[in-house]
C-alpha cells in the first residue's frame, strides 16, 4: 500500500491556525505562556504557533526547543547511551503556562520524557500538549490538550509528518510499514 496522503500543506496551516487561537483562548490570552517544542519537528510546530499567535495578538512569546534524547527511557541502555545535550532555554519556565508541542502523539513515552526534562529546568504552573496529529496507541497516561486531528494508526501504519523546513513541503500522510 503505498502512502496515503490525509492533510496538504494548505489543510496543515488551516490546523495551525486553529490550534493558535485555540491556545490563546484557553490561556485566556498570552500572559505567561511560552511555547517549548519537542526536537526535532516538535520544535517546528512550536515556532510557527508562536508566529501565528504573534501575527494575531501581537505577543512575542518565549519559544525554544527541548532535546529529550537523555530522558527517553526506551533509548538509554547499558549497550547505547546518547549524547548529552544541556538543555537551556534562554528563558525561565518557572510559574509559567508551557505549551508543550510536538507533531505526533503515539506511546506517549516521548512527552513523558519531555516533562521530566521541562522540570529540571524549572516549575512550570502548568504543562499544556498541543500535538498536530494524535494516532492513539498509547502506553502511557498522555492526553493531549489541543489536537490538529486524530488519525487513528495500526502499529503497522507510520504517519509521516513532512514540514517545509526539513522536507520542503507540508503534508501528512499514513502508510503500512514495510509497503512499496
Amino acid at each position: 500500500m503505498a502512502e496515503r496522503i490525509l492533510m496538504d500543506g494548505a489543510s496543515v496551516a488551516r490546523t495551525l491556525t486553529r490550534l493558535s487561537h485555540e491556545v490563546v483562548e484557553r490561556c485566556k490570552g498570552t500572559e505567561d505562556v511560552c511555547i517549548v517544542g519537542i526536537r526535532r519537528r516538535g520544535e517546528i510546530v512550536a515556532r510557527r504557533m508562536r508566529a501565528l499567535i504573534q501575527k494575531f495578538t501581537g505577543a512575542d512569546l518565549p519559544c525554544a526547543g527541548i532535546d529529550i534524547g537523555m530522558y527517553r527511557d526506551d533509548l538509554v541502555s547499558g549497550f547505547f547511551v546518547p549524547e548529552a545535550t544541556v538543555n537551556s532555554l534562554g528563558f525561565s519556565v518557572d510559574g509559567k503556562r508551557v505549551v508543550l508541542c510536538d507533531d505526533v502523539l503515539h506511546t506517549g513515552r516521548t512527552v513523558r520524557a519531555a516533562i521530566e526534562a521541562l522540570f529540571d529546568l524549572g516549575r512550570p504552573a502548568e504543562v499544556l500538549l498541543l500535538v498536530l496529529v494524535d494516532r492513539g496507541g498509547r502506553e502511557m497516561p498522555v492526553s493531549p490538550d489541543f489536537v490538529g486531528k486524530n488519525i487513528p494508526a495500526a502499529r503497522s501504519e507510520n504517519i509521516d509528518v513532512r514540514l517545509a523546513e526539513i522536507e520542503g513541503e507540508d503534508s501528512i500522510g499514513i502508510a503500512r510499514v514495510g509497503a512499496e
